[in-house]
């Protein structure tokens, strides 16, 4: 009897070590620290999708970092997830910068999309301006970057000028102002949330953030 006791009380820390271990708790972003509610903005409605926004610009090189990590993060959102971009366009003239080179290369974006080939174009303009330093201004090398990734030029840009690509840029900047960004890559939650890398901490943890606002969003439905 005593021998049966004795090997029970040796098993017993066993089956103890045995039992997995407690998953540690999931992160918590906090309004003011992580992230910014956007003055003004109201708070997104419970019968939407959540849409996630990436404000960029081609001619910036952190958007073109943050490209690697988008891409595949995109990939892994849930349903009630819509992403979207929004290219951003600055008033002010800044150092290097042409003028109207934002404007031009939101016509980029936008003309991309109405081929159906962002896919592949939207990849094609970053690497032309921070791998090739190209500026993406000129009509005839915007056109040689469009065919030589498998698409008309030509059209292509005939397509950049037109009334309802112009459209879309005035959308475009009118959502910048009202996001009141100032800077780029940033990310907006619901027209709601206002993620930057600075308050986030870095470029992979805006987007755990912006997971996690979404998350918060998706709960409260």
């Amino acid at each position: 009897m005593r021998i049966a006791a004795l090997i029970l009380g040796l098993a017993l820390p066993l089956f103890a070590c045995a039992e997995p271990e407690q998953a540690a708790p999931a992160k918590v972003y906090e309004e003011g620290k992580h992230y910014t509610i956007i003055a003004g903005a109201k708070k997104p409605a419970n019968n939407q999708k959540v849409k996630i926004t990436e404000v960029f610009w081609y001619g910036c090189g952190h958007c073109f970092n943050f490209e690697a990590l988008v891409h595949p993060w995109t990939k892994s959102l849930p349903s009630y997830v819509e992403f979207t971009q929004s290219p951003a366009m600055w008033k002010q003239r800044r150092p290097g910068v042409p003028q109207d080179m934002m404007w031009t290369h939101a016509k980029l974006y936008y003309a991309a999309k109405a081929v159906q080939g962002l896919d592949k174009l939207h990849m094609a303009f970053f690497n032309a301006m921070h791998k090739d330093r190209k500026q993406l201004l000129d009509d005839a090398e915007i056109a040689a970057i469009v065919d030589k990734a498998g698409f008309d030029g030509k059209n292509f840009v005939g397509v950049m000028n037109s009334f309802a690509v112009s459209g879309q840029v005035k959308q475009a900047d009118d959502r910048q102002r009202q996001y009141k960004i100032s800077g780029t890559p940033e990310v907006v939650v619901a027209d709601y949330y206002h993620i930057s890398a600075s308050k986030a901490g870095s470029q992979a943890e805006m987007l755990k953030v912006a997971s996690y606002l979404a998350e918060k969003l998706h709960n409260e439905k």
